[in-house]
This record gives structure tokens, sequence and C-alpha cells, in this order.
């Protein structure tokens, strides 16, 4: 097990302790196609842990154990987060933007946001039209993204460039925070707890003497706007097998209706997903063992290629089989994501009995 550091923001009197890399992870602000935070934490503290580490131009990283065995597998993550784009800044100072993701627009205005500039951190706060000062009619709107802005608390253009620049990009300033036992808020734990996931997994596997594969988790970028470096990390490695771990909804919350969005509890255990996108050795040895480390695990459904790395690495090159492990999240896309840090620990747990199970030679073609 990896050292740990209690959450400061931990209310109970025997805190949970939270692994100092997933801390970091969480903490790190890394807008799509900007992940510089996310890679500076992956490579303090996983570059020296493993036997092979390489970067490449998409801004993954791969960490690689065992790499003369056989079969190769991939495990990915993505660092990358929803995020936003300065487009415009008019005379006034006021700063306009582009959504990186895909956003909630009811969930924008009235946050503090970090801009990433060539200077660092610029503060902020998005902005509109109070709600004193709009008709009947229009509180009933959801305001488009261009009747939103950011305000830096400057009063003209000149002021404002001196501050930030057309694309820089930003998040939420919202910051990680226990509030009770192991369940967490963050504003990206989408997907840092899968990355996490991924590459904590790995750094476990570096210390097994009789594993026969050969694994490297990819922590992944621009997941966001279209898998683009889950893309680029099947292609380049060249997996056997893989495994996508992302988040998914835990639907136990008000208002979900089981039958059409299924059944997931928060603290339940990793989601183990099963359908087109997903090959059927990896899906059965993925809760084979489950069942045998007596993980407790929950099954769901997709009818076509899923949201995740796993729709892109499937279909790399002449195939992967392909599986997807989802960490059950409250309020995905919003700056209070909700997860049990119980069902994270599992998670890495179920991606190391499911490599331990491999046999030299199983490449899962059925």
């Amino acid at each position: 097990m990896p050292a740990k550091k209690k959450s400061k923001g931990s209310k109970t009197s025997h805190a949970y302790e939270v692994a100092p890399f997933l801390a970091d992870l969480l903490e790190s602000r890394s807008p799509t196609g900007a992940e510089f935070e996310a890679q500076v934490v992956v490579d303090k503290h996983v570059e020296a842990k493993v036997d092979a580490y390489r970067k490449d131009s998409m801004g993954n990283r791969f960490a690689t154990v065992n790499p003369e065995g056989s079969p190769k597998v991939l495990f990915a993550g993505h660092i990358d987060e929803l995020g936003l784009i300065v487009n415009y800044i008019d005379d006034r100072g006021f700063v306009y933007f582009e959504t990186l993701g895909g956003h909630d627009r009811s969930m924008i205005s009235g946050r503090r946001v970090n801009i990433l500039t060539e200077n660092g951190i610029v503060k902020g706060v998005t902005g509109k039209r109070a709600i004193h000062l709009m008709s009947p009619e229009d509180r009933k709107k959801v305001p488009e993204i261009h009747e939103i802005w950011i305000d830096l608390g400057v009063s003209s253009k000149e002021e404002a460039e001196k501050l930030v620049r057309i694309g820089d990009p930003a998040v939420y300033d919202q910051s990680f925070e226990l509030i009770n036992g192991s369940v967490g808020v963050a504003r990206a734990f989408d997907d840092r707890a899968g990355a996490y996931a991924v590459l904590e997994a790995v750094m476990r596997l570096k210390s097994k003497r009789k594993l026969a594969a050969r694994v490297t988790a990819a922590a992944t970028t621009q997941e966001e706007i279209g898998t683009r470096g889950a893309i680029t990390a099947a292609y380049s490695e060249k997996p056997h097998i893989a495994v996508a771990v992302d988040v998914g909804h835990a639907t136990d919350s008000p208002d979900c209706d089981p039958r059409k969005y299924g059944k997931f509890a928060l603290g339940g255990g990793p989601i183990i997903c099963r359908g087109p996108n997903i090959n059927p050795f990896v899906f059965d040895r993925l809760v084979a063992c489950a069942k045998k480390a007596k993980i407790p695990y929950q099954i769901e459904t997709a009818s076509r290629p899923t949201g995740t790395d796993a729709r892109a690495i499937q279909v790399s090159r002449q195939g992967v089989a392909t599986g997807l492990l989802s960490i059950p999240l409250r309020y995905m896309h919003t700056p209070s994501e909700m997860v049990d840090l119980e069902d994270v620990e599992r998670t890495v747990q179920l991606l190391v009995s499911f490599t331990e199970s491999l046999k030299k030679g199983e490449e899962g073609i059925w």
C-alpha cells in the first residue's frame, strides 16, 4: 500500500487517510488540452517506481512494468477535466469564454475560477445579470454561454489584457475535501480517480514476481473532447488487452429512475460494463477476479460505444480486447463531484487481481 496522508477536509474523529498521489492529482488544475499540472504530479509520483516511463506529443504519460511480458495489457484513465477557454475581452475588461467539454450551463455562473496564464494563476468570478434585474420570463431561462462572463475586477480591456490572453484555459476554483468518512468531493474526480487507479495498480504490480503480462498504465489526455489521447495511446502501445477506468453515474440519489439508468450505489464497488464496446473474455475475467478476491462490484450495460477511452481503444489497429471499469460518482460534470474513496481502492485491487490472473498467450480472442 502507498503512503497516505489525512485529508484536511475531514471533520471525523478518525480521518480517512488519502494517498498523497491521489490528493495531489485531485488538486491539480488540468483542463483538457492543458494538462500540465496533472502531468507534473504523475511524473513525480510514478516515473521512478516503474520499469519504463515515457511521454508523447499528445501529453499522455505511460508507466510500464514487466516490459518483456505477454500478453500486452493497457490500462487507461484520463487526466484532463472540464474547463473554459478565453475567446474575447470587451472594452470594460470582461472576459468571455467557450467551454472545454460538456458543461451544464446552469452551473457556470457565480463560480470562482482559476485562469491558467503564462505568468501563473489569475483569479476571476463567472457572472451574469442578477436575478433582481431579470424579467419573469428571463428568470426561467438558462443563460447561453455568450451571456456569461468572467469578472477579473478590472475596469478596462487594457488592464485585463495585462493579466490574461485569448486562449488561456480556466477551471473552477474548487478543491478536494472529505465530507464524511471516505466520501469526498472534488472538482475533477472525473477522471483523476480513474487515472490514479490505473497508475497505482501498475506500481503495485511492480512487486509481483510471477507476473506473465506486460502492463502499461496510460494517463491519457483530451478525453473530454473525444477520447483523443486514448486514440494515440492505443495505437502506439499495440496492446492485446485493455481496461479503461472512468467514473460512472451513481444512481442512488433522488430523481434517478433505475428503469432508465440502471441501479448503482456510491460505495457499492467498481461498476463492470457489459455490451458491444466490451470484450466478453475481459468482462468474464473481471467478474471472476472480483468474486475470487471478494471485491464488491456492480454491472452496467452499454448498448453502444461508451463515452470513455474504451470506445477508442477497442477499435485501434486490428482491434483490442477491451473492458471498462467505472467508479461510482454523483453529480458528474459539476464543481462538486462525489466519490467514495473505498470504491477507488477496490478498483485498484480489481485491476491488480485481473492482471495477475492473465496467462501467457491469453489475448482476449473469442
